[in-house]
């Protein structure tokens, strides 16, 4: 009898310990997939009139300027894809145009990255549901930013 308390109390204390153990990387893996989770983006392409995007002009930084005007040109394209800085989050925005339509891709590289993304990858005739593909795949953090340093020309 005594053997069999001895056992039952080895294996409770196993698996006791083995909770302690598994339980905390059960709550980190759980807290990261809501941290990797898809931003907020539009599947379809808007069916009434966008928001303007902000004037190139506001702003003093050239690369600012310049992607801001880009924005301008791919509204509906920026209106299906996610920002991967999750203002949707913090700002309420609904797709990446939002952030064009305010201050705050001025003021955030993720935005600025994702949309230079998503006007190359148009230029190269992709559509949005691929653009979407390649941003959630991370493909936006390799864009070459200098390229932009100086006015881009009037369309």
């Amino acid at each position: 009898m005594l053997a069999r308390n001895k056992v039952a109390c080895r294996v409770v204390l196993t698996a006791v310990a083995m909770v302690l153990v598994f339980w905390p990387t059960r709550v980190t893996s759980q807290s990261q997939n809501a941290e990797e989770s898809v931003p907020a983006f539009h599947t379809e392409a808007p069916h009434a009139a966008l928001p303007d995007t902000l004037g190139p002009s506001l702003f003093a930084n050239v690369v600012v300027q310049n992607t801001y005007a880009l924005a301008a040109r791919i509204k509906k394209v920026l209106y299906q894809q996610p920002c991967y800085c999750h203002c949707d989050r913090s700002q309420g925005h609904k797709s990446l145009l939002d952030c064009f339509a305010t201050k705050h891709g001025s003021e955030c590289g993720v935005c600025l990255s994702e949309a230079l993304y998503t006007y190359e990858q148009n230029r190269k005739g992709k559509n949005a549901a691929q653009i979407r593909q390649g941003i959630e795949k991370g493909e936006w953090r390799h864009v070459d930013i200098s390229k932009y340093q100086t006015q881009l020309a009037a369309e």
